[in-house]
């Protein structure tokens, strides 16, 4: 009885060992990937304090210059319209984020809460346009805003963008997962509407995977280059990434590579506030899916 109680504690410290060990492990290669990620914000952070001389003649280095506020100040002096940009990017990008996530969740719901004949061709279809790149419709696309003389607005930046088949997808595996129909059938019961309990049932139910969603839809919207250079001209309604464009392909007599890294470290605070602000309700998702588990 004595030596089996021995191999006993003999066998639980060499677990514990292993998973010492092993978390240790996970925790190393987590460092390890975190400065891998950070270093190029670093360095970016770095080259925006640093004059345009010095970003051609030393190359890179660890250290920071003091150039930052003098870069800055060049930048908002500048030929570009760039907090007018910051403005017209933040709205572009913000109702894209909102408007995206709320609708995709509302179809993701009506096929995973109704039973219809073309239910799954529905399903697939959605499925089949992710496969259409953008510029592939772009021609298209110029023309039918030509016609409808919406150049040099945002409404053909936010309204195409709802519907994302992508978000859809996401929301309907989530929904696949965490919402029972059962819970659905129970408020049907007690007398609550489809759009109430969608707004008080789903959405809250929903809330890491439409905080997920909306990082991606912010960060989609605010890097796109593409949509935006075809239909606006005008340099008030321009955003950040066509504006930071213009200040790369200035002439040799204007370019000031300092400039440029300051403009493009400016562009990211709204992304990583945007990130701060949504990522406790992943936390808290991933936090209540591991009770449930």
């Amino acid at each position: 009885m004595a030596d089996q109680t021995n191999r006993n504690v003999d066998n639980h410290k060499s677990a514990g060992a292993h998973m010492r060990f092993r978390r240790a492990v996970c925790y190393i290669v987590l460092v390890l990937v975190s400065i891998m990620c950070l270093f190029w914000f670093y360095v970016l952070l770095i080259n925006a304090t640093r004059s345009h001389g010095s970003l051609i003649t030393s190359g890179f280095t660890a250290v920071p210059g003091g150039n930052l506020l003098k870069n800055f100040d060049n930048l908002f002096h500048s030929s570009q319209p760039v907090l007018r940009g910051m403005i017209n990017s933040i709205l572009v990008s913000g109702l894209t984020a909102a408007l995206c996530v709320y609708f995709s969740a509302m179809t993701a719901y009506a096929l995973h809460a109704y039973d219809f004949a073309l239910k799954n061709f529905l399903f697939t279809f959605i499925l089949a346009i992710m496969m259409i790149p953008t510029q592939v419709t772009a021609l298209g696309f110029l023309q039918l805003i030509r016609g409808m003389k919406l150049e040099d607005n945002f409404i053909p930046l936010v309204v195409p963008a709802i519907a994302s088949p992508v978000v859809f997808f996401y929301m309907k595996q989530y929904m696949e997962s965490t919402l029972p129909l059962a819970l659905l059938e129970a408020a049907r019961i007690d007398g609550a509407g489809e759009i109430r309990i969608f707004n008080s049932i789903v959405i809250p139910l929903m809330k890491p995977a439409l905080a997920v969603q909306a990082i991606f839809s912010f960060v989609s919207s605010w890097n796109n280059y593409f949509t935006p250079q075809l239909i606006l001209h005008d340099s008030k309604m321009k955003t950040l990434p066509i504006l930071i464009a213009n200040l790369r392909s200035a002439d040799f007599l204007k370019f000031d590579m300092g400039q440029v890294y300051a403009m493009i470290a400016f562009s990211i605070f709204p992304v990583i506030v945007v990130y701060l602000i949504l990522s406790k309700y992943i936390v808290s998702g991933v936090a209540l899916g591991g009770v449930k588990g």
